[in-house]
Order: structure tokens, then C-alpha cells, then sequence
């Protein structure tokens, strides 16, 4: 599955460079990402008692004149073809090539709590002169964690949750534990 949504993706973002419209690809994409999301509409798309031509009616009665030519005829090969399945994943694809290749990324930030606008404003900033690249902050409220955070990034990995010192503390006794009882 992951390879043809790729192989839509990498189509679909050739199609927007080529044309100079990667910036309106972006923003079709994710708004038609966050469309498909949806459960009504998700359980409507992927609904195999749903006939295409419906599909179809339902696509441009959403995204009808909204989106690029070129997104609407995915939909439309999509729907022919019944993969269906292949929309979110091609798509979110799509939105991760045309970021990397304008040099942008997104932040995965864990917290027990809310962060301010402040907070995550100063985190953006931090991560922006440190990964030399433009990173937005995406921020899912875990209080779990008790305390602290973790960061994801490109690659970059940074725990300072109270939940995971606590972990690496009961890993260090447990450890002296075992080099005390000679095990």
C-alpha cells in the first residue's frame, strides 16, 4: 500500500513543480486531507455499497472548484480504480514532499499540559535556528507524562518527560541491583 501511495504522491507532487504550484498543492492537499478525516466522510468514501458515481458527486460537491484540476482527477482515478484506501495516505505523502522540499517541517511536541502560544512560539523559533529549517509545532497533550516534554523532529528525538526519568531511574536500580546480587 505505502509504495502506490507513494508512487500518487511523487505524481502528484512532479505535477505541482512542474506547473510552479506547490504552495496551492500544499494547501489543497491538507485541506482536502482534513475532509477525508472526517468518520462520516471517511466511512462514506471507503463504503463498498457506495457506487463510484456517487463517490464522484459526493468529491465535487466538496471540493468542486476548490481544488487543483490535477487533485480532482486523483480523486477521480482513485474512485475508478476502488482505491479508495489510497487517498489519506497518498496525500499526507504528498504534503510531506512539498514541505521537505521547501525546507519545512513539523514538530511533534508531548506535554502533560497545554502549552501557551508563547511556549510553543519560543519552541518553533528554538527548533527553527537549531534544525535550520522552518518547523511548525504540532502539540498532543499526554498527561501521562507527568511532567516535562519530548520533542520529535526530523529525525531529532529529546525526552525530558518526568515519565521517562522515572523509567531510566527503576533501569539504574534495577541494573545495581543486579551487579550487587552477582547476577
Amino acid at each position: 500500500m505505502a509504495d502506490l501511495s507513494k508512487r500518487y504522491a511523487t505524481a502528484l507532487f512532479e505535477l505541482s513543480s512542474e506547473q510552479n504550484l506547490m504552495a496551492q498543492y500544499l494547501f489543497d492537499a491538507s485541506f482536502m486531507c482534513d475532509a477525508l478525516r472526517d468518520k462520516e466522510c471517511k466511512t462514506f468514501v471507503t463504503h463498498p455499497r457506495v457506487t463510484g458515481a456517487e463517490k464522484i458527486a459526493f468529491f465535487e460537491s466538496i471540493f468542486g472548484g476548490h481544488i487543483q484540476t490535477d487533485l480532482m482527477g486523483f480523486l477521480h482515478l482513485v474512485v475508478n480504480k476502488n482505491r479508495e484506501a489510497f487517498l489519506l495516505p497518498a496525500l499526507g505523502q504528498l504534503i510531506e514532499m512539498i514541505r521537505r522540499h521547501q525546507n519545512q517541517i513539523t514538530a511533534k511536541i508531548v506535554s502533560a499540559v497545554p502549552l501557551t502560544d508563547g511556549q510553543l512560539a519560543s519552541m518553533a523559533a528554538l527548533l527553527t535556528r537549531k534544525l535550520k529549517k522552518k518547523v511548525d509545532v504540532q502539540v498532543l497533550v499526554d498527561p501521562a507524562v507527568i511532567g516535562g516534554i519530548s520533542i520529535q523532529a526530523d529525525g531529532f528525538f529529546v525526552d525530558r518527560t518526568i515519565r521517562f526519568q522515572l523509567r531510566k531511574m527503576k533501569e539504574e536500580v534495577n541494573q545495581t541491583v543486579k551487579k550487587e546480587s552477582g547476577t
